[in-house]
C-alpha cells in the first residue's frame, strides 16, 4: 500500500489535499493528529479541522507516539498523519532523540500494509532563522522530510492549493 508525503508552505492546502487522498482508499479513514491544544488559537484550529473532516473519520491524538499509533491502526483504512512538523516540534519539546524517532518512523512506514498519507511543512524556503532553536527545528525538519520522502511512494508539493507531483 502506498506511502504518500504531502508537503508545502503554511496554508497552502496540504491538509485538504491529504484528506482527499486518504478518502480515495477503501475503508474508514483514520486521522492521526499530532497537534496539541496548548492555547486558545490552537484549540480553534483543531476544532476547524475536525469540523471540516466530519464524522466519517476515526480520530486519534498522537502528539509523540506516532510509530506506535501507525502499527496499532495498520490493517484498516488509510491513515492520515497531520502533521509531521508538529510531531517534530513535540519531540524537540519533550527532548526526544529526533534522529532516532525519524528513523523509527521511516522503518515503520516501510512495513505498513494499509495506506499512509503524511502532511509536513516545507520550512526551509525562507530566511535563516535568527535563533538557535528555530535553526535546529528548521534543520531537523529538512532532514526528517528527506528521510520520509525517501521511503514514500509518492511526494506532492502543494502551492496555492495546487498539487505538484515530485515523486
Amino acid at each position: 500500500m502506498p506511502i504518500i508525503l504531502i508537503t508545502g508552505g503554511a496554508r497552502s492546502g496540504k491538509s485538504v489535499r491529504a484528506e482527499a487522498r486518504a478518502l480515495g482508499f477503501a475503508g474508514q479513514p483514520i486521522y492521526l493528529a499530532t497537534a496539541e491544544a496548548l492555547d486558545a488559537e490552537m484549540s480553534e484550529r483543531i476544532a476547524r479541522h475536525r469540523a471540516r473532516r466530519g464524522v466519517e473519520w476515526i480520530a486519534h491524538d498522537v502528539p509523540l507516539e506516532l510509530t506506535q499509533a501507525l502499527n496499532e491502526t495498520d490493517g484498516g483504512g488509510a491513515r492520515l498523519v497531520d502533521c509531521l512538523t508538529l510531531w517534530l516540534s513535540n519531540l524537540i519539546h519533550a527532548e526526544r532523540d529526533v534522529a532516532r524517532e525519524t528513523s523509527r518512523l521511516a522503518e515503520t512506514l516501510a512495513g505498513q500494509t494499509s495506506p499512509v498519507v503524511l502532511v509536513t511543512n516545507e520550512v526551509g524556503l525562507g530566511i535563516v532563522p535568527d535563533n538557535a532553536l528555530a535553526r535546529r527545528f528548521r534543520d531537523a525538519a529538512g532532514v526528517m522530510n528527506q528521510v520520509i520522502a525517501g521511503v514514500a511512494d509518492e511526494v506532492e508539493f502543494i502551492v496555492a492549493g495546487l498539487p505538484m507531483r515530485v515523486k
